[in-house]
């Protein structure tokens, strides 16, 4: 397999476009300010802290991955936003409530200068948000080269060489594949339509992938996995990734079934419930956006287990997901778990599992290492799905007539290869032979 074509180097600073200035953009914005000021390590993100083996085990090669990939640097990062509220980054991270005043502090001054650009927002499709900040025009392909314009302004005034963006606003209401998405071309037509079936998140999709800006979508909403924007990345040479973060539960779920399926442990039912509090869990409580989240979370099972290789084990099992909205936990999210599993003999087992986990805290560093993951693609050449960077999702992307890898492992291992064949290093398999020849 031979190495891609040269990676063009990290110069210039990086504009990172966030539609979405609540909980977890803001998160980021200060924890990277905290990071490059030398008050706070980058935890939970394998771009600053990961390694990568190389070669034998015995050769006690480690590098960081950071060292080992021309990643951009933390200090070229520059932050911008589109938002439904007026709110400067440091009001949205004092209304989130993730981090504390403290922190906050030691960052006011570099938040307050992040301010939102007006959001192209559709209440229809967010039912629980009203905006007061929202862009005004006479169909959605006007509302999508706003959208453009604010891409290019952005680029000028703050003088980035390069963008990313990564949706990180709220989950919107359920939308099913239609014949509008299937050319860039019906998209377009769509747009000037207003057509119920495009979504805003679609308009941002649009807009960055036709300026030739890499996409990441961090919600389960239909937005960059129709055909019309996939076939644009291509034509734009874009790479795309999505979707869902994989933040709590899911993580949990993509750890533990494939312990299951290795020991070949059969499973009756898995019962998964969530409160949360944050602006996140608001927007959920509308059935029309928890059908889209309660989509994305059903499906890694189904893919990890197999139950069309595995009748015995898994045909006959239950899954259940739910998430309620309770206000007092904030961004600190619950998630219970009950797994009712068996074994020999079909002997009846269960597992508890109740993550009292930080949604947004959790996320952040997701974020990041897509960024960075996503303007290394780019640099590479690579351009459409980036299915390599599926250990980021809860609904990950594959091409057509392939089935989304699930296993949080093989996800981890296909994304080290990746970066290992980028670099033209041997791949690992873990085969090990050659130390007992």
């Amino acid at each position: 397999m031979e190495k891609p074509a040269k990676i063009a180097p990290a110069k210039g600073k990086l504009g990172v476009l966030l539609p979405g200035m609540g909980a977890v953009s803001t998160t980021l914005m200060a924890g990277v300010e905290l990071v490059r000021k030398g008050k706070a390590q980058p935890i939970g993100s394998l771009t600053q802290l990961g390694t990568i083996r190389l070669g034998k085990r015995t050769d006690n090669n480690s590098p960081l991955i950071k060292k080992f990939v021309p990643l951009a640097d933390l200090n070229d990062l520059v932050f911008g936003s589109w938002d439904l509220f007026k709110d400067d980054a440091y009001q949205a991270a004092e209304k989130a409530g993730v981090l504390n005043y403290q922190d906050l502090e030691k960052v006011k001054p570099f938040l307050k200068t992040i301010k939102p650009m007006k959001a192209a927002f559709d209440r229809e499709y967010v039912k629980r948000l009203d905006g007061t900040y929202v862009k005004k025009a006479k169909n959605k392909y006007e509302l999508a080269l706003q959208l453009k314009d604010d891409i290019e302004n952005f680029r000028k005034t703050r003088r980035v060489s390069r963008l990313v963006t990564c949706w990180c606003a709220s989950t919107e209401v359920f939308i099913k594949p239609e014949g509008v998405h299937s050319t860039p071309e019906k998209f377009v037509e769509g747009m000037k339509k207003n057509d119920p079936a495009i979504a805003p998140s679609m308009l941002y999709a649009w807009a960055c992938v036709t300026s030739g800006v890499p996409f990441a979508n961090g919600a389960p909403n239909l937005t960059v996995d129709i055909p019309a924007i996939q076939k644009l990345a291509l034509d734009h040479n874009v790479a795309i990734s999505g979707k869902d973060f994989k933040t709590g539960q899911t993580l949990m779920k993509t750890v533990l079934a494939p312990a299951f399926k290795a020991r070949m442990l059969g499973l009756d039912g898995w019962y998964s419930t969530n409160i949360l509090g944050n602006r996140d869990g608001e927007v959920l409580d509308d059935p029309g956006s928890f059908k889209t989240k309660e989509e994305s979370k059903l499906g890694a099972l189904e893919y990890i287990l197999q139950p069309q290789l595995y009748p015995d084990l898994y045909k006959k099992m239950y899954h259940k997901v739910r998430i309620n909205y309770y206000p007092p936990r904030g961004d600190n999210k619950e998630g219970w778990d009950n797994i009712d599993i068996f074994g020999w003999l079909r002997y009846p087992m269960q597992i508890k599992v109740d993550f009292l986990c930080r949604d947004s805290i959790l996320a952040a560093p997701i974020v990041l290492d897509l960024v960075m993951f996503m303007d290394l693609a780019q640099r590479a050449g690579f351009r459409g799905i980036q299915e390599w960077l599926s250990f980021y999702f809860k609904s990950p992307m594959a091409g057509e007539g392939l089935y989304p890898e699930h296993d949080l492992f093989i996800q981890s291992m296909k994304l080290k290869n990746t970066l290992r064949w980028m670099m033209g290093e041997d791949l690992i398999t873990h085969l090990g032979q050659e130390y007992y020849d």
